[in-house]
């Protein structure tokens, strides 16, 4: 499978973007999420090839896209604007398919409840949808003490500490979540260069600073005001929607599960048991199954 790669522009700024399969094909965008960039999806995509037109872009922030100032521009609401030029750029007169891992799945949901009208499916690969993940932060110990690395992520001296000895502890978080035999030396390598492009830790750590999600200390009582405030109509994901979800999953618990039906009348969950946060490395051939059986390919 050949990968191409692209430039587009979204009125921000530039997004990298990586492309493979047929461009007449169904178009798929995925997005990726921390700390990678479009390389999380790389086994994927070569699995699906042959099916899809897959486009998955470097998000603002990551690697060789556009990089801007400011925590506030690291808002979900930018990143939907992003991916709502690329998609009318690609395919502005047809529904496409929208796959997230992480982060990326937190922008694919922002996208969704956005803009329905435009996806045909809405694909989740260890990912939470935002009500969910903050309930869960709030109501289960065991998934508020697995989120409190949020909060240090969110600290001034984060870049420092993360960049120490050749991003070690970067690279800890990426191997501290499960085993992670597919993250070697050379794929480590292509990790540490976009995490040295200059600033883009800072533009990286952004996307942190800037969540609404709360995450109060283990043994904090909280009683401030949260995205559980609003009306769930503004969390609504009506088309049909596939979570596809590694159960050793060490940072996301399945609590953050629980009650997404409420929000996603057409909900389908895959299991994988043996699979952990980083199914897309571990699992792609099965990840990749899923999704032609869910779109009908």
């Amino acid at each position: 499978m050949e990968i191409r790669f692209e430039s587009h522009d979204v009125g921000a700024g530039s997004l990298n973007v990586a492309v493979a399969g047929d461009a007449s094909a169904p178009l798929m965008i995925c997005l990726h999420g921390f700390p990678e960039f479009w390389a999380g999806w790389a086994e994927v995509m070569r699995e699906l090839a042959v099916d899809f037109r897959l486009v998955a872009p470097d998000q603002r922030g990551f690697n060789l896209s556009f990089r801007p100032a400011g925590v506030d521009a690291y808002r979900a609401r930018h990143m939907v604007a992003d991916l709502n030029a690329l998609a009318d750029r690609l395919s502005p007169d047809r529904p496409f398919i929208l796959a997230g891992h992480d982060w990326g799945a937190s922008v694919a949901y922002a996208y969704a409840m956005a803009h329905p009208e435009r996806l045909s499916h809405l694909i989740v690969a260890n990912g939470v949808h935002p009500v969910c993940f903050q309930r869960a932060i709030l109501t289960d110990p065991e998934q508020r003490s697995a989120s409190q690395y949020i909060n240090r992520l969110r600290q001034p001296d984060a870049e420092a500490l993360l960049s120490e000895d050749g991003f070690r502890r970067l690279a800890r978080m990426v191997e501290g979540f499960s085993a992670a035999p597919f993250f070697d030396e050379a794929m480590k390598a292509r990790y540490v260069e976009a995490w040295s492009r200059p600033g883009a830790l800072t533009t990286m750590l952004n996307w942190y600073r800037a969540s609404p999600i709360v995450v109060p200390a283990p043994d904090e009582t909280f009683a401030g005001r949260s995205l559980l405030d609003m009306p769930n109509d503004t969390f609504m994901v009506p088309m049909r929607h596939l979570v596809i979800w590694g159960d050793r999953d060490q940072a996301l618990l399945p609590s953050c599960l629980e009650g997404l039906d409420r929000f996603a009348p057409n909900l389908l969950i895959e299991h994988i048991e043996d699979a952990s946060h980083w199914v897309l490395h571990e699992k792609p051939t099965h990840v990749a199954a899923a999704i032609r059986r869910f779109v009908g390919r």
